[in-house]
């Protein structure tokens, strides 16, 4: 899971109804005014592929795992955010802003969150290290972001297994169920990385990527779904089993999922599946 190094590393927040107060955040974001109430927050880097001197340099080291998710050593909360990413394609005109953004996969991804209040931004609550974050190494070609393109069927569901049991750790959704999606989606992330500013929660991600020499590749995490009661009050501890994954629910039901959970076997063809055991 090495082959993102030279990605830059971005996530959404507040693209999921109802996600911000189930984690705490709606305090964060009290000053952040968006022009449309369904409006995502914002933007923010959970990775950055070279050194940028005004950003934290906790935001250069490689987060990402398929596999494992490490707990901090200092005494925290962690708790997985199931969402999906997209990997793009980034554009730049002559004035070195992004133009076009072009999501050519996506994927089960996991924004896994520390869980404090108090932290000056999104950022400082994302990476804190090695296998920090999650993304699925089976990822599904985009045939086209918009209605009618292989995302209209697609669901994302995630578990939590804890000593044997297993539960249910977000909600079942549809992808449509997203706030901001396809083209709408696109054209805010472009102008949301042209235009935030280091305001509140969020920073200035136009110049953390002119000081990355303008990558031309991204992954964007797009928001976290909502959480059942249980995924809502439980946080991850040495030992548990995360699943995330997303699913053609033309195909497949979520009952055909759970008993491809139990029974270890998956048809990698209708789905994208992270599975992360979580270490100290």
């Amino acid at each position: 899971m090495q082959k993102y190094r030279d990605f830059l590393g971005l996530g959404i927040a507040g693209n999921f109804a109802l996600h911000l107060a189930q984690a705490g955040e709606l305090e964060d974001f009290k000053d952040v005014i968006t022009h449309d109430e369904a409006a995502p927050k914002g933007l923010f880097p959970f990775y950055l592929p070279l050194s940028v001197k005004s950003a934290k340099e906790i935001l250069t080291t490689y987060p990402l795992s398929s596999s494992t998710i490490k707990l901090p050593s200092q005494n925290v909360n962690i708790q997985a955010e199931p969402e999906v990413a997209l990997i793009c394609d980034l554009t730049y005109d002559s004035n070195n802003k992004i133009s076009k953004i072009t999501p050519t996969h996506f994927g089960a991804y996991n924004d896994c969150s520390i869980r404090v209040a108090g932290a000056s931004k999104i950022s400082d609550k994302k990476n804190w290290g090695v296998n920090s974050k999650g993304i699925s190494d089976n990822l599904i070609k985009i045939d086209s972001f918009c209605s009618g393109g292989v995302m209209d069927n697609y669901s994302i569901c995630s578990f939590l297994k804890r000593d044997g049991e297993l539960s249910a750790y977000g909600e079942d959704v549809a992808l449509l169920g997203y706030s901001y999606f396809y083209e709408k989606l696109s054209n805010w992330i472009v102008n949301q990385l042209n235009t935030q500013e280091n305001f509140g929660p969020l920073e200035p991600l136009s110049e953390y990527i002119l000081e990355c020499g303008n990558p031309n590749k991204a992954i964007i995490s797009i928001g976290a779904t909502r959480y059942t009661p249980y995924g809502e009050s439980t946080f991850l501890k040495d030992g548990d089993e995360l699943f995330v994954i997303l699913y053609d629910n033309t195909i497949l039901s979520l009952k055909n999922i759970i008993e491809s959970i139990k029974n270890n076997t998956f048809d990698y063809s209708n789905i994208s599946l992270l599975k992360q055991k979580v270490v100290i």
